[in-house]
């Protein structure tokens, strides 16, 4: 039996909910990595040690539904976009220049908690694009571009706010793999 929908609106989520492609499966995730950083805004919000954070991830919420759309409408998101998030990774990461190591134990508040599970999403949102692409649907440059440097982005944001409120990440050091820490980023 092939699931389809039952002609009632009520019972309808999202039109395209039961094709039967990739595209689908990046637009839900991206649509929940915009509620996710809605949640981050609101735990932000109002609080003087991360107006600039809050500001920030206030204009980008915007671009994750650009990144929804340019997959299956009209491109949304280019080079200018990317280039905008760059300057941000590179402020936020100059000001945690030399203080990771290496790999860290996710650790925080829930602001940091919920930009942790948006970095893992970016990962997600990557992937599904990794999908679209293997199944011979035309994917923007740009999109695949903007999702690794947002799990990136995320991630120093997470060590920024932690730094900000004090706390600081358990080193973590892998039994698996010997890895150095990236000498650019570290």
């Amino acid at each position: 039996m092939t699931l389809k929908y039952s002609g009632n609106i009520r019972e309808l989520c999202y039109p395209f909910i039961y094709e039967d492609s990739p595209l689908c499966d990046y637009e839900i995730l991206t649509d929940e990595l915009c509620t996710l950083l809605g949640g981050v805004i609101t735990e932000l919000e109002g609080d003087e040690n991360f107006g600039d954070i809050y500001d920030f991830l206030t204009a980008l919420q915007p671009r994750i539904f650009h990144m929804n759309g340019s997959i299956r409408g009209k491109q949304a998101i280019f080079e200018e976009q990317i280039e905008w998030v760059a300057e941000y990774f590179d402020r936020y990461q100059k000001e945690i220049e030399g203080q990771l190591k290496g790999f860290v134990l996710p650790r925080g508040g829930h602001a940091v908690q919920l930009l942790h599970m948006a970095r893992s999403l970016s990962k997600k949102v990557v992937r599904a694009l990794v999908k679209v692409d293997a199944a011979g649907i035309d994917v923007p440059d740009e999109l695949h571009r903007m999702g690794n440097m947002l799990c990136n982005l995320f991630f120093r944001l997470t060590v920024v706010i932690n730094r900000r409120s004090g706390v600081v990440e358990p080193p973590y050091e892998s039994l698996s793999y010997n890895l150095k820490p990236s000498k650019k980023y570290s």
